[in-house]
């Protein structure tokens, strides 16, 4: 008894630390930028900036190119979510409710970007892109990031319309409901909050997406990720990047709060059921 108690402690032990680890390979890089957007000076060897200050963020956000990007990346993210809505929840609803020959193989195709190594996939499909003449222009970005949120529009939404109160819909249709007055006045109210948390995810994921961005749309379209980087590799001041990249994170944060408040744990590991 003893014995198993000692080794139950040291498994705690070991969790802790390796939680602890974790956290400060992933807190440690964030800390470091967000210091940075705050530092107006920041010399070898000093361990903290010499000196804090509002500096640089009132000279990135006086700057056309950052304006441009942003309502460039704005107008892109919505842009996709919408067809991403459009396309992806009528066949999660299929993909959760109806049989049909073929159903696992075409859901997984769905996924299957996300299952290869995606700069290897993206460099694929710019070669298309550049014979279609897509290379550098608007939708050729949209339909690049559009590959990207399937995962998120999917899989998602199919786990949310699968874990509606069947009963209800069935108490509905015996009192006389048609068909789409169930789907309106039942169905969708359930499966509504994490069909929205996924359609806020797709959005924040799409702003923040970097490579296809860069590959498809460069040098005409830029991002605010990709002016991000812009900034970095030309050694423009680090304060810059720092600043954009802080300005990055809010929406990711918000988005991610409030999915998980919205989206149980069991939802995506549910996937495709009977």
């Amino acid at each position: 008894m003893g014995r198993a108690r000692l080794a139950v402690a040291e498994a705690d032990w070991i969790g802790v630390l390796l939680a602890l680890l974790l956290t400060l390979f992933i807190a440690l890089p964030l800390v470091v930028v967000g210091t940075w957007a705050f530092s107006e000076v920041w010399r070898y060897p000093a361990v903290v900036p010499q000196h804090f200050g509002l500096r640089y963020w009132s000279l990135t956000l006086s700057r056309t190119d950052v304006w441009e990007a942003l309502f460039l990346s704005l107008r892109l993210a919505t842009t996709v979510t919408i067809l991403s809505a459009v396309i992806c929840l009528p066949a999660a609803y299929a993909f959760a409710r109806m049989k049909f020959p073929a159903r696992n193989i075409l859901f997984l195709s769905f996924l299957a970007s996300h299952a290869f190594p995606k700069f290897g996939l993206l460099v694929a499909i710019a070669g298309i892109f550049l014979r279609i003449g897509l290379i550098s222009t608007f939708w050729g970005v949209v339909l690049i990031q559009l590959v990207g949120t399937l995962m998120l529009m999917i899989w998602i939404p199919v786990a949310a319309f699968q874990n509606v109160d069947r009963r209800m819909e069935e108490a509905a249709r015996d009192a006389g409901a048609a068909p789409l007055r169930v789907f309106w006045s039942i169905t969708l109210p359930q499966a509504a909050p994490t069909i929205v948390a996924a359609v806020l995810l797709t959005f924040v994921a799409t702003f923040y997406e970097t490579e296809g961005a860069w590959l498809i749309g460069a040098p005409e379209i830029r991002t605010m990720p990709v002016l991000m980087v812009t900034f970095i590799n030309n050694q423009i001041v680090v304060q810059y990047g720092a600043v954009l990249s802080v300005m990055l994170w809010v929406p990711s944060f918000i988005a991610l709060m409030f999915a998980r408040r919205v989206i149980g744990t069991g939802t995506f590991a549910k996937g495709l059921g009977a």
